[in-house]
């Protein structure tokens, strides 16, 4: 699809003839479905998109009452929302990077561009306890999230297994800092560790009850043919090599070591998992189908891994 810019002209209009919320969510939707801008960072259509910019623009709920609807903004308000919306469709800002704000596993996690926008099916899996693979939920006192991003996988973790510490390591300092702020707002420091590592380099001889990963995974014929809005994103966060797996050969050389007798590892490679039979021809991996949407996640078990890289 063509992409459109917005021009100054139309903002001053929209500026000067709209005047309530629901006059600007309309005209917004409008522009954002004729600029052949790329949804997919949190909302898949034009109205959420409008929605879950203006709203928090405009410290609102993405859930406000209908009655708000015909409340009519300021002049300061109009000219905030028409900067965010030529932000949006001129540079293809992700609507995270403009409002600081992406939800995941359904709570709000603050996002800049030194992190990944949480989009991972892992949601799904955290909400069921890892059900069925995990059979002891209570048993799990020791958790491994890596590449942690924003960590909100691993504050997601935290708040599922009440009684377990979460390391939550990235490669990327930044992105540490951003997973600090998240920690810090949930008070869950006393139980997440953000940690400095690549891969398990920074936690030798540590062992887990359940290591969750999500790598990066985009190989480099997807990395070429990224809509602009994932150039906003740290490319150390999606690119691993010409077919996309390069993190995920280290973490599936050594997680064995990093694994308690029982444990479990999870491992998200989306689109990438076309290359994993290559790979890996006839490893046990068994690949997660998902109720709400999602695709390239495995586990594998502790002996799984040692029988299949001893053999």
């Amino acid at each position: 699809m063509n992409h459109f810019q917005i021009e100054d002209a139309i903002l001053d209009e929209a500026i000067a003839e709209l005047s309530t919320l629901h006059d600007w969510l309309r005209w917004t939707t409008s522009q954002f479905a004729s600029s052949g801008i790329f949804f997919g960072h949190g909302t898949d259509n034009a109205w959420d998109e409008a929605v879950s910019l203006l709203l928090p623009a405009l410290s609102l709920p993405i859930d406000a009452p209908k009655e708000l609807m015909h409340a009519r903004l300021t002049s300061t308000e109009k000219n905030r929302l028409a900067e965010l919306i030529a932000e949006r469709i001129n540079d293809c800002t992700p609507v995270p990077y403009l409002t600081n704000t992406a939800w995941f596993a359904g709570m709000p996690f603050y996002v800049d561009e030194r992190v990944l926008i949480p989009r991972s099916p892992f949601a799904e899996l955290i909400n069921n306890r890892f059900a069925p693979w995990l059979e002891e939920p209570s048993s799990v006192t020791r958790i491994l999230d890596l590449c942690t991003g924003s960590a909100c996988i691993a504050i997601a973790l935290a708040q599922a297994f009440e009684d377990a510490q979460v390391d939550a390591v990235d490669i990327s300092y930044e992105a540490l800092e951003v997973a600090d702020i998240n920690i810090s707002d949930y008070m869950l420091n006393d139980r997440v560790l953000p940690i400095q590592s690549d891969v398990f380099s920074g936690v030798p001889g540590q062992k887990y009850d359940l290591i969750v990963a999500n790598p990066p995974y985009v190989d480099a014929e997807d990395m070429a043919d990224l809509p602009r809005e994932f150039h906003h994103e740290p490319e150390l966060g999606l690119a691993s090599g010409h077919d996309g797996l390069d993190v995920t050969r280290t973490i599936l050389a050594e997680a064995a070591e990093h694994l308690t007798d029982n444990g479990l590892l999870f491992v998200e490679v989306g689109n990438s998992m076309v290359h994993m039979e290559e790979l890996y021809p006839g490893a046990p991996f068994e690949w997660i189908e998902f109720e709400q949407g999602g695709l390239g996640v495995f586990v594998i078990s502790k002996q799984q891994l040692v029988n299949y890289f001893e053999d």
